[in-house]
């Protein structure tokens, strides 16, 4: 573990997480994406700007970001699951390719640089923010979800891609569902359970790496950094809730195109830093 830092370096990091936490834990409860796609940038700008840069900083956001999702997917789950929008046909069938994809992602992730990762998030964030602005409710590939070995590849991939990015799986499970018509509120919160899939084995995974690393934020436990996991599990775990009573009491179309837009655009600014390093 790196060792503990004086009380000055804690409360810039402290003040900002509390405002990133909020907003993370209201998307994941609304729009069943999950706060890591928020998370991770946030928390890449908050190290870099605090001078924490070592070669495996971005390993540590998307590491924390997944401890995150821990908590408020299961919370989310518990919310949905009271108002009968949980589908755990889908979750049994579906569960444990996600997270064999997400124990291949931990080992693939733990080698690579923070440059190529970036890239990835930025390029899928994009995917996925376009996808969220630009995306017809009428879109089908099929009226049942895939079976067989459409699901055990599908599944592996969105485990995988879904550990690259340190987000939990709403950001590709529900697009999947709504494409192969699982109603909306459904698709949502049975992404919250493909969080749990995703998150629990690949924050095992990182807590096995990282030690002695060099650049790494104070009080990092592995991969995982713990001011920063438990400042915005404390407030997600309030705020989730309220996403989830907003998903069904109003259209999120509105808030949806915002985020989406949100999306790209910290995606590609992700993806600019990238490139210019």
């Amino acid at each position: 573990m790196t060792p503990a830092p004086e009380l000055a370096q804690l409360l810039p990091l402290a003040a900002t997480l509390v405002a990133i936490g909020g907003i993370a834990g209201i998307i994941a409860g609304l729009l069943g994406v999950g706060g890591g796609i928020v998370l991770v940038p946030a928390f890449l700008h908050t190290f870099q700007g605090l001078g924490y840069d070592g070669p495996q900083i971005m390993q540590v956001c998307l590491a924390t970001s997944l401890a995150t999702i821990v908590f408020t997917s299961q919370r989310s789950v518990r919310a949905h699951g009271r108002k009968g929008a949980v589908d755990t046909a889908i979750l049994r069938g579906w569960g444990p390719g996600i997270a064999v994809g997400a124990i291949v992602g931990v080992i693939v992730a733990g080698g690579m640089k923070t440059t190529a990762l970036m890239v990835i998030f930025g390029v899928l964030g994009t995917v996925v923010g376009l996808y969220l602005a630009f995306g017809r409710e009428s879109w089908r590939l099929g009226d049942h979800m895939p079976t067989g070995i459409g699901r055990a590849v599908t599944a592996t991939v969105i485990g995988f891609l879904s550990v690259l990015m340190g987000i939990g799986g709403g950001s590709f499970g529900v697009p999947l569902m709504r494409l192969y018509n699982v109603p909306i509120h459904r698709a949502v919160g049975t992404a919250s359970g493909f969080g749990l899939m995703i998150a629990i084995p690949s924050v095992i995974g990182f807590l096995l790496q990282g030690w002695g690393a060099p650049g790494l934020p104070p009080l990092t436990v592995g991969l995982v950094n713990l001011p920063a996991f438990l400042i915005v599990i404390g407030v997600t775990l309030v705020t989730t809730t309220w996403g989830v009573w907003l998903a069904h009491a109003m259209n999120p179309r509105p808030l949806k195109l915002a985020f989406a837009g949100f999306i790209m655009l910290m995606a590609l600014n992700m993806l600019r830093k990238a490139l210019a390093g």
